[in-house]
């Protein structure tokens, strides 16, 4: 899903106060990890990816892995975090 720059300053606004629902560390993107990550986007719609200390993957490359696996759109990358949303089929996050 393309967003538009209106849409990504809501979502990055909503996203701002969120907590980590995931943590990458030193296993990278794991099926592990993409699970998790997919059922948090069915969960919430807009999620927060933390990277660890233990992860060497450029940020870049793991907020692409992430979207090309679990069909999500990376709203904005922040030093050590990933912001990503999806829309549900049910919405719950109203897009402007």
């Amino acid at each position: 899903m393309k967003l538009t720059g209106k849409q990504t300053r809501y979502l990055r606004g909503l996203g701002h106060h969120l907590k980590p629902v995931a943590m990458i560390g030193k296993d990278e993107v794991s099926s592990n990890v993409i699970a998790a990550v997919d059922e948090a986007l069915d969960d919430h719609e807009l999620i927060k990816v933390k990277l660890q200390q233990g992860c060497f993957s450029a940020r870049q490359e793991v907020a692409r892995d992430l979207t090309e696996a679990t069909a999500a759109t990376t709203v904005q990358i922040l030093g050590k975090k990933i912001l990503l949303y999806r829309q549900s089929k049910e919405p719950r996050i109203a897009l402007p």
